[in-house]
């Protein structure tokens, strides 16, 4: 049965991430949900925004905002794109591939990442928009460059390199919903977590047509593609390292992205790399907890860029208003990951086309009550920021 996700039934992310609760076992929906450890930072990057205050403009006509936006010199109808969100294929039936034809509709780009249950060629071929491939070194550098030459091949616009992922953070609650037993495909491990499965009869319908537990077609080692029970052991094994960019791109060609940074000192790192942009983020919270959260971040890394290249910004955006304080704050554009995630898990393309909806009508509300009639125009004198930040 098809979730109801059109207003007044859906008015905000909160209500999308409802009904992803409802539709998607326990296990599906923490996998979305949750953080590293106490998931502090988790917390915090959604409530760092609230310390930023807007200063409008009144008394100014703006009946049509401008929302477009470049970035790596690709022009995107929105100034948020969707993030790389790995498994998705487990939310619903070709995951990926609907979230990059949602994508496509919006004229917003799609981020797929290599953690995919869906391959890369397909995914591409979904979208209208440009859309970037994240890169993991799953399998070692000989799997990797495989890969980067399909993505090549497919017409994926950028590579977008992970560098904060040394080893997978803990998430609590995957330990507790018994995530890794229950992937295991061992039937005594996992039947006391099983439950949370059969009381969501058409997800798992839904599951097992799409095939049932997927594996990962984008890193394809020696005897077949990538199973879930090897990511851990692999993440450790493919640490990514500022040496690692020489031969991505010379392998690659194109505009490279480094996604992954909190500090101003590794942005000034990645411009001396020759990295075409970056995006700053934690991982969603997921990896290291007790990090600052990104939007605290961005004006140093901001700074210390000094205009070489792009800047973009995750975590933590779930409205329009949001997504507006990152462009004041120097962002060029934003990725939305789990703001889309709920959509996707609650009601699949349509899910997606309303999170996209939301956040586009919160920005250009945002924009015409601030009397700014174009993201270009964006800057800090829009915005008042804690003493605490500078």
């Amino acid at each position: 049965m098809q979730a109801n996700v059109s207003a007044p039934s859906v008015v905000n992310i909160s209500d999308l991430r409802c009904l992803a609760q409802k539709r998607v076992p326990r296990m599906v929906f923490d996998y979305i949900d949750s953080g590293a450890d106490r998931e502090q930072t988790l917390s915090q990057n959604c409530t760092a925004f609230n310390e930023i205050l807007f200063r409008p403009r009144c008394a100014v006509a703006t009946p049509a905002c401008n929302l477009k936006t470049s970035v790596l010199n690709q022009e995107f109808q929105l100034p948020f794109m969707l993030a790389p969100v790995g498994s998705s294929r487990l939310f619903f039936p070709k995951g990926e591939i609907v979230a990059a034809r949602e994508a496509g509709i919006a004229g917003t780009g799609y981020t797929l990442s290599t953690l995919s249950g869906c391959r890369l060629e397909e995914v591409k071929q979904a979208t209208t928009s440009p859309a970037w491939y994240q890169l993991y070194l799953l399998g070692g550098r000989d799997v990797a460059l495989k890969t980067i030459d399909r993505a090549k091949k497919a017409g994926f616009s950028a590579i977008v390199v992970t560098i904060d992922t040394p080893v997978s953070g803990l998430r609590e609650r995957d330990l507790r919903n018994g995530t890794k037993e229950l992937l295991s495909r061992n039937p005594i491990k996992m039947f006391p977590y099983l439950a949370q499965i059969l009381v969501k009869p058409c997800w798992m319908t839904d599951w097992l047509l799409d095939g049932g537990l997927m594996s990962f077609p984008n890193v394809e080692l020696d005897d077949g593609p990538m199973g879930y029970t090897e990511i851990g052991p692999a993440l450790e094994a493919s640490v990514v390292t500022w040496e690692d960019l020489k031969w991505i791109r010379e392998a690659w060609g194109g505009d490279i992205v480094v996604k992954g940074v909190h500090i101003g000192d590794d942005a000034r790192k990645a411009v001396d790399e020759g990295v075409d942009a970056i995006v700053v983020s934690n991982h969603g919270a997921r990896q290291l907890d007790s990090v600052a959260p990104t939007i605290r971040v961005l004006p140093e890394v901001v700074d210390a860029v000094n205009g070489q290249i792009d800047v973009l910004l995750d975590g933590g955006i779930r409205r329009g208003g949001d997504v507006v304080k990152a462009l004041c704050l120097g962002a060029k554009a934003v990725l939305i990951g789990r703001a889309y995630a709920y959509g996707l898990a609650a009601a699949g393309g349509p899910g997606v086309a309303r999170a996209i909806e939301i956040i586009k009508a919160d920005v250009l509300r945002t924009m015409k009550l601030l009397g700014c009639k174009s993201v270009e125009d964006l800057d800090q004198s829009y915005v008042t920021i804690p003493d605490s930040w500078k």
